[in-house]
């Protein structure tokens, strides 16, 4: 993408109401006032709230949005120009229980309150293979702890990734730490009684990997 056409998502952005981009400073200094308020300030509702990190252009937020209308959706990522496409088409199509946080998943705990959330979605994250990158994967030790920080007690994530890798590494560390696995495939297409709301969305890279014929993987825990 070239850096006019991102400077003209970051400003088209900054317009749209489904947008939020606080600063690492409001964040951090607890100067954000939707946090602890989502339900009450931004969507005006008493809905349960699910997000989605790492959402990258926004189609999964977007069609889980359509599909759960009695649901708040909100869509992280540090990439803004990515997600402009999900919340352009949330305003075209008027979906409103859809919104977009522009931050890191790093401060994921200091833009919502404790016990806020009901549901986490990670779909298709980085594998960060690389064991120096360990840090930086989303279902390492640190981030589980801050996911736990925000979630329901009863609160679930969600992880749907093509990496087989990714996959067994979370399986793994949620089985040595004792948490809950509530389901767990590694080839979700192929597999009859598999979720609904995982096979019957789609994003556009999830669809080349299908077409490869490549497993998609999906595991469903409750941090403990």
């Amino acid at each position: 993408m070239g850096s006019k056409n991102k400077l003209r998502r970051f400003k088209e952005n900054e317009t749209f109401k489904n947008v939020v981009q606080p600063t690492r400073d409001e964040l951090v200094e607890s100067n954000f006032n939707l946090k602890g308020n989502w339900r009450s300030k931004f969507f005006k509702n008493d809905n349960p709230l699910v997000l989605e990190l790492g959402c990258g252009k926004g189609e999964y937020s977007v069609a889980l949005a359509e599909k759960y209308p009695n649901k708040n959706f909100i869509g992280v990522d540090i990439k803004g120009a990515r997600f402009w496409r999900g919340a352009k088409t949330a305003i075209e199509e008027h979906i409103e229980n859809v919104g977009f946080l522009r931050t890191q998943i790093e401060l994921i705990d200091h833009a919502f309150a404790e016990n806020e959330v009901d549901e986490i979605w990670i779909t298709f994250p980085d594998p960060q293979i690389k064991y120096k990158r360990t840090k930086h994967r989303m279902t390492n030790a640190e981030f589980l702890r801050r996911y736990k920080q925000i979630l329901k007690p009863d609160g679930v994530v969600n992880l749907k990734t093509d990496s087989e890798f990714m996959h067994g590494y979370t399986l793994g560390l949620l089985h040595g730490a004792g948490h809950e696995v509530l389901y767990a495939n590694h080839n979700v297409y192929k597999q009859e009684g598999s979720p609904e709301e995982v096979t019957s969305i789609q994003t556009f890279y999830e669809s080349q990997y299908l077409e490869q014929d490549k497993p998609i993987t999906y595991i469903r825990f409750k941090i403990n």
